[in-house]
C-alpha cells in the first residue's frame, strides 16, 4: 500500500509480511519498479519518487527488500518481493512514489476559505481538522503552488492586510519549502515547526491570478530557476511531457517568451537520466519563432510515444530583465528582445503595468537607464507588447528624463487612472 500520501496514488510504499505493515526499504528503488506498482494500483504511471520528507517516516517497522513487477497482467500478490530482513533502512532509501493517478484526482487538503473561489484565507487538512497557517511562515513560491493545485493560475499578493482573516481557530505549525514548480503544495519540503508564533489574526492568505493563463500552461522543471530546466505543459489538467526530435532555438524563443522569461540562450535535449516518464502532452514542434505561445505553433499531440522515437526537450532563457531598488522593482515583459518590452511596476505586493496617457521618450530613457539598456528609441503606446492583467498602477507619468529611476517621476498616485490594459505603455530600449 501506498500510506500518509495526499490521496490513495502517492506516498510512502508499506509492505504487509507476516501480518506487520512495514516500511520498504529498498535499494535498487527506481523509477520503472515505481511505475510497476502504480500500474498495479490502477495509478497511471510514476510521475516522481518524491524527496525523503515527503511522507514521513512511518510506524518503525521496516521491511529490506526488492520490489520486481516484471510480468505484465499480472497481480499484485505476483509481483514478488524478496525480503531481505527487518533492519534499520538508511536515509533515503525506503520506497516513496508519486503516480499520475495522484494528479488526475486532484490534491486535496488545502482549501481558500472566506474571500472568492481563487483568493482568502489559507487552510490544510491534517486528518479531519482544518486549520490555518502562520502568515511568517508563508511565501509567494508556496502561494503558486496552492494556485496552481487549485485551478486558479499563480498566486498574485500575499499581502492582502486583514481582508480575509476573522475570529479565532486552531494554526498549524507546517511550513512548506517549495521551488514554486511543484504541482501539490504535499511535494515540498514540509517542516512543523514549534509553536506557532502567530495568532489565528496573522493567517496566510493569497490571491491567486485566477484560471490559468497561457504562461502558467507551461512550465520548465529540474532547473537552476523558472526560467531554465525541461519543457512540460498543462492540458486537460496534467503537467506532461514535451518530445522533440528537430528541437531548436526558434522553439525554445517561443518557451521563453510565454514564460516572460527573456530570449531563449539555448536549446537542448536532456541528457538520458534526467529524461522524464509518463504522459506525453505534445509529440513534435515546430515553430518559427515569433509565435507568442507554443501551442500555436505546428505541433502534434500525442499520449504516448514508442521509446526513443524523440527526446524530452530544456531550454535556458536568459531571465526575466528585473531591476530591484530594495522594494522597487521593474521589469519588461513580452518583448522580442532583452531591452524591449511591456513595462511593468511591483508595488504592495503586485506586479501591474503603467498607462500610456503622456507616455513619451523622456519617461522611456528613465526606464531604459533604470534597467542598464542604454536609451530609449521608442516609447509605445496602445499596448504594443500585449495588453497586461490586474493592477494599473501609475498614470499620467511626467519624467524630466534625468531622474535616477521611475520612482521618482511625477504621476497620479499609485493605483489611480482612467484606463484599459489596451494602453499600456511599452520601450524598445538601445
Amino acid at each position: 500500500r501506498l500510506a500518509n500520501g495526499s490521496t490513495t496514488c502517492s506516498g510512502r510504499v508499506e509492505l504487509l509480511h507476516g501480518g506487520t505493515w512495514g516500511t520498504l526499504c529498498d535499494y535498487l528503488w527506481d523509477l520503472p519498479a515505481a511505475t510497476a506498482l502504480c500500474q498495479q494500483l490502477d495509478c497511471g504511471v510514476a510521475l516522481l519518487i518524491p524527496s525523503e520528507q515527503s511522507f514521513g517516516k512511518g510506524n518503525g517497522s521496516v521491511w529490506n527488500g526488492t520490489f520486481s513487477c516484471k510480468k505484465n497482467g499480472s497481480r499484485l500478490r505476483d509481483c514478488p518481493v524478496s525480503v531481505l530482513g527487518h533492519d534499520e533502512c538508511p536515509a533515503g532509501k525506503d520506497a516513496r512514489v508519486a503516480c499520475s493517478g495522484e494528479q488526475q484526482k486532484g490534491c486535496p487538503g488545502a482549501r481558500l476559505v472566506n474571500g472568492t473561489t481563487c483568493s482568502g484565507r489559507v487552510e490544510i487538512r491534517h486528518g479531519d481538522t482544518w486549520a490555518r497557517l502562520c502568515h511568517s511562515h508563508w511565501n509567494l513560491q508556496a502561494a503558486s503552488v496552492l494556485c496552481h493545485q487549485l485551478d486558479c493560475g499563480y498566486a498574485k499578493s500575499i499581502q492582502t492586510g486583514d481582508r480575509f482573516v476573522d475570529g479565532n481557530g486552531p494554526v498549524w505549525r507546517d511550513a512548506f519549502h517549495c521551488e514554486g514548480t511543484e504541482s501539490c503544495l504535499w511535494d515540498c519540503a514540509q517542516v512543523t515547526l514549534g509553536n506557532p508564533t502567530c495568532s489565528a489574526r496573522e493567517a496566510a492568505t493569497v490571491i491567486c491570478s485566477g484560471n490559468p493563463g497561457p504562461a502558467e500552461s507551461l512550465r520548465l522543471s529540474g532547473g537552476e530557476s523558472r526560467c531554465d530546466g525541461r519543457v512540460e505543459i498543462s492540458l486537460h489538467g496534467k503537467w506532461s511531457r514535451v518530445l522533440d526530435d528537430d528541437w531548436d532555438i526558434k522553439d525554445a524563443h517561443v518557451v521563453c517568451r510565454q514564460l516572460q522569461c527573456g530570449i531563449a540562450e539555448k536549446a537542448y535535449y536532456l541528457p538520458r537520466p534526467e529524461r522524464g516518464v509518463g504522459l506525453v502532452g505534445l509529440r513534435s514542434v515546430q515553430c518559427a519563432g515569433n509565435e507568442t505561445q507554443l501551442m500555436l505553433c505546428k505541433t502534434f499531440h500525442s499520449q504516448t510515444v514508442p521509446t526513443g522515437v524523440a527526446e524530452d526537450v530544456g531550454v535556458i532563457c536568459s531571465g526575466e530583465l528585473l531591476c530591484f531598488l530594495g522594494s522597487r522593482q521593474i521589469r519588461l515583459v513580452n518583448g522580442t528582445k532583452r531591452c524591449a518590452g511591456r513595462v511593468e511596476l511591483y508595488h504592495d505586493g503586485i506586479w501591474g503595468t503603467i498607462c500610456d496617457d503622456n507616455w513619451d521618450l523622456s519617461d522611456a530613457n528613465v526606464v531604459c537607464k533604470q534597467l542598464g539598456c542604454g536609451h530609449a528609441i521608442k516609447a509605445f503606446a496602445s499596448a504594443h507588447y500585449g495588453k497586461g492583467s490586474g493592477q494599473i498602477w501609475l498614470d499620467d507619468v511626467n519624467c524630466t528624463g534625468a531622474e535616477s529611476d521611475l520612482w521618482a517621476c511625477p504621476s497620479r498616485a499609485w493605483g489611480q487612472h482612467n484606463c484599459q490594459h489596451k494602453e499600456d505603455a511599452g520601450v524598445l530600449c538601445s
